[in-house]
């Protein structure tokens, strides 16, 4: 169960973290520290890491765990990519398809994406069991693979 909750936090931490300075990225260089959105960025980080304790807990749900290493990262990339927007989606208060900014919240969803896709490759680690998970492996293993079985008798 520690593992598992472990996992949960890793993926909401990573979630939060990519979407916050994919907010404060967004801004370009024309946008100086001292008029940086933190309030914004922060609100949607926050989003984000909510929608991705629903999505892993959807995930885990539907045994959707134990999977090899490319099949993870490309459920991880869909599930930052459905937080980000989701978050930019509840940030805005009131949601009208018409009004809302599209734009910015899927270049923001694909800053964040990439940003999933780079922690991934760069948290596989040679000779080990291949995660996109920066947790150690044995953590992680233990969290995807769900409980082992007692023996009998």
């Amino acid at each position: 169960m520690r593992a598992v909750v472990f996992d949960f936090l890793e993926r909401a931490g990573w979630s939060a973290g990519q979407m916050f300075f994919a907010t404060l990225l967004a801004g370009g260089t024309e946008i100086s520290a001292g008029n940086l959105p933190w309030k914004y960025s922060g609100t949607l980080a926050i989003g984000a890491a909510v929608a991705s304790v629903i999505l892993t807990a959807l995930q885990y749900l539907t045994k959707m765990t134990e999977l090899t290493f490319w099949p993870d990262v490309v459920v991880r990339l869909a599930k930052t990519f459905l937080s980000s927007l989701a978050a930019s989606i509840v940030a805005v208060g009131v949601f009208n398809v018409g009004t809302f900014d599209w734009g910015t919240a899927l270049n923001l969803a694909l800053l964040t994406t990439m940003g999933s896709l780079g922690k991934g490759l760069l948290a596989r680690q040679p000779g080990k069991a291949a995660n996109p998970s920066t947790l150690p492996p044995e953590t992680y293993a233990a969290a995807v693979s769900g409980p082992t079985p007692a023996p009998p008798g």
